[in-house]
């Protein structure tokens, strides 16, 4: 029962995909339009670029300096969304000031960035984090404020500590918006990295993919993007993953309440 399950889902993920390839493939049959290769030159393009020099000097520091921007962006989101939910005066004070950073475009930032910190990783960093951080921040606030006050109440009627509070009643109840903020943010954070590369860069998938257009070669740039849409799959799925781990007792909650 469990194979069949897996099957049915992996069908599910798939079909759409394959229906693509294949109309993609009956669309170039017989064509010649040098802008669009065919599914077969693509795949072979792809291995034939990416698993060799490029995937140690590309993909993996690209895929690296994502990690990084990402994990900043979940501990700087998570923590100032906290403490900022807690304290209502504080809110009021920030709120302008975080919705006025919030409506800057950070690829706008990019050419600031690279006059103060310089032309380095931790530039890069610094740009993903700077557009990322927003979506988990927010809702990080808005979810630590819609904690149940009756819930807060007899906490404190427990005498709980402000920490075990926070350990025990605020992240849980603000978890389900916390990583609906993270899910957010990680096509945010995909496409930063990739702007980022693209200025003064000498290495990472947004200099090569940049690089590949320059000099026409068109089927090493689209193999360029098909690397993109597989690091943001296997996000995707790792997300989902966590979720579900972290979130266990919020699904099978749901799951009773629509049994009734």
């Amino acid at each position: 029962m469990r194979a069949l399950t897996i099957l049915k889902n992996a069908a599910f993920i798939l079909a759409l995909p394959l229906l693509l390839i294949l109309l993609w493939w009956l669309g170039t049959l017989g064509g010649t339009n040098f802008y669009v290769p065919t599914p077969l030159q693509l795949i072979v393009t792809f291995f034939q670029t990416w698993f060799g020099e490029r995937m140690v000097e590309d993909v993996l520091p690209s895929i690296g300096r994502l990690f990084a921007g990402i994990a900043l962006t979940i501990a700087i989101g998570i923590a100032v969304g906290v403490v900022i939910g807690l304290f209502r005066p504080l809110r009021r004070v920030l709120e302008p000031l975080l919705e006025f950073f919030r409506a800057v475009p950070p690829p706008v930032l990019v050419p600031l960035l690279m006059l103060i910190i310089g032309v380095n990783d931790q530039m890069k960093v610094t740009v993903i984090v700077s557009g990322a951080v927003w979506p988990v921040l927010l809702n990080t606030v808005e979810g630590v404020r819609g904690t149940d006050q009756i819930m807060r109440d007899t906490a404190r009627s427990y005498r709980m500590t402000r920490t075990q509070q926070l350990l025990h009643l605020v992240l849980p109840a603000a978890s389900p918006q916390i990583l609906t903020g993270v899910r957010q943010s990680l096509p945010i954070a995909l496409i930063l990295m990739v702007i980022s590369e693209m200025f003064g860069s000498s290495t990472g998938l947004g200099l090569s993919i940049l690089q590949f257009q320059r000099n026409f070669a068109i089927p090493e740039m689209w193999s360029g993007i098909l690397v993109l849409g597989l690091i943001g799959f296997g996000l995707s799925i790792a997300f989902r993953i966590v979720e579900r781990r972290i979130l266990r007792w919020y699904h099978g909650l749901r799951e009773v309440q629509r049994e009734g």
